[in-house]
């Protein structure tokens, strides 16, 4: 059967572990379903995997639309999530409920994600899950606010972890399913896991977490850039630019036992 929020939160009472990675495109989206993904992401990170951005900054509601039309053909049994971009929710709940809407509507998808867990942002929630729209929250490195935080580790200090439970609690408060726990120490991970009844997804959090997801890139050995925390299960980058040598070399070289 398909996966839902709801899912998610009976696994992390079994304590069953969440499987979630990302998808950009059709080919890929097929291939993480097809192998028993539990939630496909269409994350903002497409902007500097797929489309060339030096942040996810510049990715607009539209693209974003795009790409998840196509990741949604793909995916017939994963939770199907996508990102909100940057400034499509944070000027009022009017207008993230108009952008989560749009990508509800228009995509077929399931939920939508969106970062921070202040109570401005745990407003917001609280009125896409009124409008019957599921909600993923993402605390500790929020990539939208790189120039503010930049790629540093969050939650190394008392006082920032106190604000990323507390964030955490907000987002459970107002409504969200599950939250994403990027890049912040392992065991304010944890701590945060057991304070929480919805499950945690971790991305360099530690194996504290409900579940885990990584940038699909990143794991296949396809980036420009590799964070620290993503294990290398594969390295496509190498193979794909051998085949293609190989390829350049036989029409540039053609065998001279061709048949006349």
């Amino acid at each position: 059967m398909a996966v839902t929020p709801r899912t998610l939160g009976r696994w992390k009472q079994d304590n069953r572990p969440i499987v979630a990675l990302t998808a950009w495109d059709y080919a890929i989206a097929k291939i993480l379903d097809q192998a028993g993904v539990d939630v496909v992401l269409v994350g903002d990170s497409l902007a500097m995997v797929a489309l060339g951005y030096e942040t996810t900054l510049p990715l607009t509601l539209d693209e974003m639309l795009h790409h998840a039309k196509a990741v949604r053909r793909g995916v017939k049994q994963a939770l199907l999530v996508v990102d909100l971009p940057f400034l499509t929710y944070q000027e009022s709940p009017q207008q993230a409920l108009h952008s989560a809407g749009r990508v509800l509507k228009e995509t077929g998808a399931a939920a939508v994600k969106l970062e921070g867990g202040h109570p401005e942002m745990a407003e917001i929630v609280s009125k896409l899950v009124r409008a019957g729209i599921p909600v993923m929250g993402h605390v500790g490195l929020t990539p939208q606010s790189v120039h503010q935080l930049g790629y540093r580790k969050q939650g190394t200090t008392d006082i920032e972890g106190a604000r990323i439970l507390s964030e955490a609690l907000a987002l459970e408060a107002a409504g969200a399913f599950a939250v994403v726990l990027e890049h912040i120490e392992s065991q304010l991970a944890q701590t945060v896991t057991e304070k929480l009844s919805i499950p945690t997804i971790g991305i360099g959090a530690g194996e504290g977490c409900d579940g885990q997801i990584l940038v699909t890139h990143d794991l296949l050995g396809w980036s420009d850039r590799q964070p620290p925390f993503a294990k290398v299960y594969a390295n496509l980058r190498e193979t794909i630019q051998q085949a293609i040598q190989n390829y350049s070399c036989d029409v540039r070289s053609p065998s001279q036992s061709s048949p006349d």
